[in-house]
């Protein structure tokens, strides 16, 4: 029970900011986006008397009808649930006193572009963690691709683009609100890549020290993947000197630093990133 609660906190918690960098940075400035928030968004420019909180729930809503009926029961519960709290939130949200009027100092649309899909991003991204989906394109996509072999990616982007373009039908709409819908998806796509994925990322970490055998053994004892020491020459001191090389998480980096230096004090370390890493991890023996 305890893990179901903090579960379904969390994926609240996402869907607040989620919400939150609309609310507050691009609906106030009449700036759209990618997903059904953005087409609910476009509708609601259009017709001010249909809230953004409806027409997305209703988007959802059909949406889920249709993935049920191609997809099967898939989705589980709780894209039900972030749907439904998502429409909870995008109707009383705005009714905080101040909230809409948060970014009202930020005039420049740019910055509210940049600020809005980050958080948007963010929030989309902790659920995620989670285990939830908002349902919206997600379903569009994988009905897609039950049927053509078209990858999810191209299907969001070509989606997205429309939900973008389609501002342009609002007579008071240019060319710009389509630049600064595009600005909110980079911004978006940015945020919810650092934070599903930048934790993920690998990094090759170099320790030079007298003492690497004990390191690496300490280092397979907490159970750090990747260890592995390699042979080189330091020329600075004209003689053989072993390197240990240990390919990890960027998120266990920190750990293989303090544990170095608590072998070593005097030791020499350089991480740096790694774009591929390919064969299976080993640990020093």
């Amino acid at each position: 029970m305890m893990k179901f609660a903090k579960e379904y906190l969390i994926m609240t918690l996402g869907l607040a900011v989620f919400v939150f960098g609309w609310v507050a940075f691009l609906n106030p400035h009449e700036i759209t986006g990618g997903g059904i928030a953005g087409l609910a968004s476009v509708i609601h420019y259009g017709l001010p008397k249909i809230p953004i909180s409806y027409a997305k729930f209703a988007i959802d809503a059909l949406l889920l009808v249709f993935g049920f009926i191609i997809l099967g029961r898939g989705f589980g519960i709780k894209t039900i649930y972030c749907v439904v709290m998502s429409f909870v939130l995008f109707h009383f949200m705005p009714m905080i006193p101040g909230l809409v009027e948060f970014s009202a100092g930020i005039e420049e649309n740019l910055i509210n572009a940049l600020i809005g899909g980050a958080l948007s991003g963010i929030g989309i991204s902790i659920i995620f963690t989670q285990g939830g989906s908002t349902g919206g394109t997600d379903i569009v996509a994988l009905s897609i691709n039950k049927y053509k072999n078209i990858s999810p990616g191209r299907i969001y982007l070509v989606c997205d683009s429309l939900i973008i373009i389609s501002i342009l039908l609002l007579p008071d709409k240019s060319l710009q609100d389509v630049v600064y819908g595009y600005i909110e998806i980079i911004a978006f796509s940015y945020a919810v890549d650092m934070m599903t994925t930048g934790s993920q990322q690998s990094v090759q970490t170099l320790i030079v020290s007298k003492k690497n055998r004990e390191i690496a053994q300490q280092l397979n004892e907490t159970s750090v993947e990747g260890s592995r020491p390699v042979y080189s020459v330091q020329w600075a001191l004209q003689d053989d000197q072993e390197v240990l090389m240990v390919v990890s998480r960027k998120n266990s980096s920190n750990e293989i630093t303090k544990l170095a230096k608590a072998v070593d004090p005097d030791v020499f370390m350089m991480t740096v990133p790694v774009t591929a890493v390919y064969g299976v991890e080993r640990k020093s023996q």
